[in-house]
């Protein structure tokens, strides 16, 4: 590069994000007073004219500050003046020059400039290597970007001179501001042509990530269309053949199933609006699977279906009685409702609380009561449930969304009237998620109950003829705003002459049944019983006393297989060796 080393004025003409090289002719359209007075100035003399970046495009009024100090000295070639006083000029580049001085004039700038002219003798080895990296990564450039036409490459793959073909590459290529003044600044042509090779191996890259996007966007496009394409064929084939296609069957199963059923004014309304909005849709549509879903969703719930109660006093007193020995305060209360129940259809169904120790019969008297009342028998576990999303579900918006534990147990039960369990509610937890605890206070409040509203089905539902049956093992751990709403019965701990009458009349029969025996292979006389209950079990409900004499039964099948005794009486003592 040749430095001339005398100051020379030129008209400046500052560039609004642009830069000009050397070696290239431009358009501009320029519309600042100052740029066409310096432009006509530069005709009036020499047609020559200093032309420099500014550092910020949105400065209207720049200052020496906000010009870069390198740019490029430019011929004027020709020039038309447009309506509202700007100015199209067509520029030539000529060689760089750097500003040491920019002085303001009344109508225009000037620069005091230090030309630099590239040296045409550069034709050392290094020099001919570096021109031919950069012009293979141009065409490899200009074949992945397909924005240069082949004619501009042929001209400028016959350039020799290193920073002439530098300066044009750089002109053609789309680079930030900043990169393209970094050039511009080189005036050593080595150490532009080695940042040209850096920046165009940044382009590559950039190419070909972008053409892997591209091609796999295009595959999957293509993938859909041949879908679409194929199911229109499908659906044209169907229709000659007087057939009805998957989409158009599944629409007509709803509204017969719609037209059947007994649902409220708000859920037909909801089918509809869905019904039309699914056939609307194409089959291919992800939405499909969500609104289908949502509907099957309102069409299986028991809006209007509810199961008769069996109001035979006597009979449920018998059913109680025979599953469940002792427990006489849970039994009167069920009977009273049965009994008001009979008398006035107009009675809330009640919200008890069963509060006592494990094995005490909470989770089996449940089922009794609806077994006794002749309903269907839900249970939800609550231990453990930290996310309010388990009982009002989750917004249709998520994907993957469901409705909660409450209407899922509803939807199982096929009535609006089941007797539903609400298990181990004093181990309910809460976190960021929410508080499952609060979201129980609709469900279990007898005056809101009416409406629940979960929701991802989003349409009230009415839960006041539920019976509602909780249960838990420690009244201190349910929230006090959640205990008011329920009627608390207590559960207390079994005496051992209970604990004799549940084993004698239910547990001996059980495990002998669950062992494959028959009584007369295995008798426990009351001696036996005590001394289980009094040696071999330390707790409040029957569940140990269930394993130990389930244990004995084992022992005693064994025994029988291996032909040692056909019969066994336990009288008063187990021997250790049994």
């Amino acid at each position: 590069m040749e430095k001339q080393d005398d100051l020379k004025v030129l008209p400046l003409l500052p560039l609004r994000g642009i830069v000009v090289f050397p070696y290239v002719i431009v358009n501009l359209d320029v519309g600042r007073e100052k740029s066409v007075v310096a432009l006509e100035d530069a005709m009036v003399h020499d047609h020559k004219i200093m032309l420099s970046a500014q550092k910020d495009p949105a400065v209207d009024d720049p200052t020496e500050k906000d010009i870069y100090e390198m740019g490029t000295v430019a011929e004027v070639r020709q020039f038309l003046k447009l309506p509202g006083g700007s100015m199209r000029v067509l520029v030539e580049g000529l060689h760089r020059a750097k500003i040491k001085k920019v002085n303001c004039l009344k109508k225009y700038y000037t620069a005091e400039i230090v030309e630099y002219k590239d040296d045409t003798k550069d034709n050392s080895i290094n020099m001919e290597a570096l021109i031919r990296a950069v012009v293979n990564q141009f065409e490899e450039w200009v074949k992945l970007s397909k924005k240069i036409p082949p004619e501009t490459l042929v001209s400028v793959v016959m350039i020799e001179n290193g920073g002439h073909l530098c300066d044009l590459i750089a002109s053609h290529m789309n680079m930030k501001l900043e990169d393209k003044q970094e050039l511009l600044s080189l005036v050593d042509p080595v150490k532009r042509l080695e940042k040209l090779y850096t920046v165009l191996s940044k382009e590559m890259e950039i190419l070909n990530i972008e053409k892997k996007i591209s091609d796999r966007v295009r595959s999957q496009m293509e993938k859909i269309q041949k879908e679409y394409y194929l199911r229109e064929q499908l659906k044209a084939i169907h229709q000659e053949l007087g057939d009805k296609d998957s989409m158009t069957t599944e629409i007509d199963e709803y509204k017969e199933k719609m037209s059947k059923g007994k649902y409220p004014e708000t859920v037909l309304n909801c089918l509809q609006r869905e019904i039309k909005r699914l056939e609307r849709l194409p089959a291919s549509s992800p939405e499909t699977g969500v609104i289908r879903t949502y509907i099957e969703w309102l069409l299986a719930l028991p809006w209007s279906i509810t199961s008769h109660d069996k109001l035979n006093i006597k009979a449920a007193e018998r059913v109680l009685e025979k599953d469940h020995y002792g427990l006489e305060k849970v039994k009167e209360r069920i009977l009273e409702y049965l009994a008001v129940r009979k008398l006035s259809n107009k009675i809330k169904a009640p919200i008890i609380c069963l509060v006592g120790p494990p094995g005490v019969g909470k989770t089996s008297l449940a089922s009794s009561i609806a077994k006794a009342m002749g309903r269907k028998f839900i249970r939800a576990s609550l231990g453990g449930i930290r996310d309010e999303a388990e009982i009002r579900g989750h917004r249709r918006t998520y994907i993957g969304a469901l409705p909660g534990r409450i209407i899922n147990g509803i939807k199982n039960a096929g009535s609006r009237n089941p007797v539903f369990l609400l298990d181990e509610i004093d181990k309910i937890a809460s976190d960021f998620r929410g508080d499952p605890s609060s979201a129980l206070l609709e469900v279990l409040d007898p005056e809101q109950n009416n409406s629940f509203s979960d929701h991802y089905i989003e349409i009230p539902f009415d839960l006041s003829q539920v019976f509602w049956i909780v249960t838990a093992n420690n009244i201190a751990n349910i929230p006090r705003p959640l205990r008011d709403r329920m009627e608390m019965i207590s559960l207390p701990s079994y005496t051992e002459e209970e604990k004799y009458q549940i084993a004698h009349r239910y547990l001996v029969d059980k495990q002998l049944a669950a062992n494959g025996l028959e009584k007369k292979q295995l008798q426990f006389m009351p001696g036996a019983l005590q001394e289980i209950i009094a040696n071999y079990t330390r707790e409040s409900g029957v569940r140990e006393l269930e394993r130990q004499i389930g244990a004995v039964c084992r022992k005693a099948a064994k025994k029988y297989l291996k032909k040692i005794r056909k019969k066994f009486v336990l009288l008063l003592k187990i021997s250790p060796t049994f």
